[in-house]
């Protein structure tokens, strides 16, 4: 029995890479769609927010003397490319997904519209935010925690490398151990990096819980939303 309802998945550009240098590796994202299908199939409402740091990352050299926020809707447009990546994997695995972008390309994608986007849901689509909050100087993690707001999920649900939050970092200190649960206070306390701050503020202003969970570990997608013991827990 699924602990959640409705859910918002939030993926890093650069986990669609998988071993190589940038871009999209095709077994990698056919590999994060069959996790999610798996999810779905458990009768979970899945909205997804994917960056886009393996196009192009805004604060990364590629923007170096680059005006901020142009180099910030260069990254929102490498959303909007990852986004219709996963939705036609999606679509070939079997799963309907529906991509939503915060600013205007209509030939392309639909524009995100709030009351549509919870109809997709209740339908049973996936649902793909792209171009991050259609703003510059807002990362694709503070996208993740609003439109986790905006839609009612009951968790924001952070894919990362490692799996889970950890006291110190786990490569360089062997005696580093994983927190199964943590409170906001403590991670602000103890300086632990979970989210950009912006991010990690709206979440806990809005109750919101976050958990910071391995997308590179075989069925872990659907062991934190069976709420079995995998990642970290961030409540209030």
């Amino acid at each position: 029995m699924p602990a959640y309802k409705r859910i918002l998945l939030k993926l890093s550009g650069e986990a669609l890479m998988g071993d190589d240098a940038f871009g999209i590796n095709r077994a990698t994202i056919v590999r994060m769609v069959e996790e999610i299908a798996e999810v779905t199939r458990l009768g979970v409402q899945v909205a997804v927010v994917i960056g886009g740091g393996n196009i192009f990352r805004g604060v990364a050299g590629g923007s170096v003397g680059m005006d901020r926020a142009t180099a910030d809707y260069m990254g929102m447009l490498a959303t909007v490319m990852n986004s219709l990546a996963l939705a036609d994997t999606m679509d070939k695995a079997g799963l309907i997904a529906r991509v939503m972008s915060a600013i205007a390309i209509e030939q392309v994608v639909e524009p995100y519209v709030r009351p549509k986007a919870l109809q997709y849901l209740e339908e049973g689509k996936v649902v793909i935010f792209a171009a991050g909050t259609g703003n510059p100087f807002f990362t694709t993690d503070t996208a993740a925690a609003l439109r986790g707001a905006e839609i009612g999920a009951e968790i924001v649900l952070k894919a990362t490398k490692v799996d889970g939050v950890y006291s110190a970092d786990p490569k360089k200190d062997p005696h580093a151990t994983r927190y199964a649960t943590i409170t906001f206070d403590e991670v602000i306390g103890r300086n632990l990096e979970v989210m950009d701050a912006t991010a990690f503020a709206l979440c806990r202003d809005q109750k919101l819980p976050i958990k910071v969970f391995s997308i590179f570990k075989s069925g872990a997608l659907k062991r934190v939303v069976l709420g079995e013991d995998e990642g970290t827990l961030v409540h209030v």
